[in-house]
């Protein structure tokens, strides 16, 4: 089991709040986007490292940082365990319905991430009515099957063209 555990003040600016890595992951876990399971305050949850702009960390969502009883600025003890688990989301019923019933969304549902598949399933199962639900569903599928976004072509003159 590949483990680290280390010491370090949580960084929180607004609703923005990280745990800066204070070493290189890539040494410890073999790879910098390692997937870890991350033991703070006595909680456990499962992300990965991030390294965006020269900063390493991982990010600690709302959710995470209530269920370990924090505010986001404190010191304390991290512990990271690289993951080996397979990450699966279940898909609910309801939302496979609609993946299945609009083509082509079901294989670029797929092909998402699992990060990105867990947090549509966690908006649609955070509806408390049944029309925000459906609604839900209906976004996602919505954001699927609409075409890739193209990056802005660059103009003769050397401007950007939108």
């Amino acid at each position: 089991m590949t483990s680290k555990v280390f010491s370090i003040t949580l960084h929180r600016d607004g609703s923005v709040c990280f745990i800066p890595i204070p070493f290189d992951p890539k040494e410890v876990f073999g790879k910098v986007r390692a997937p870890v399971k991350v033991t703070l305050n006595g909680y456990t949850y499962r992300s990965t490292i991030a390294a965006m702009g020269g900063t390493v960390c991982i990010p600690l969502r709302k959710s995470n940082r209530e269920a370990a009883r924090l505010v986001g600025n404190e010191t304390l003890e991290v512990e990271l365990v690289l993951d080996t688990e397979q990450r699966e989301v279940v898909v609910p019923k309801d939302l496979l319905k609609a993946l299945t019933a609009a083509p082509g969304a079901r294989q670029r549902w797929d092909a998402l991430s699992y990060t990105h598949r867990r947090e549509h399933v966690e908006a649609i199962e955070g509806a408390k009515k049944p029309e925000t639900r459906e609604r839900r569903i209906q976004a996602a599928v919505r954001v699927l099957v609409a075409p890739p976004r193209q990056p802005p072509r660059k103009r003769a003159s050397g401007g950007l063209r939108r």
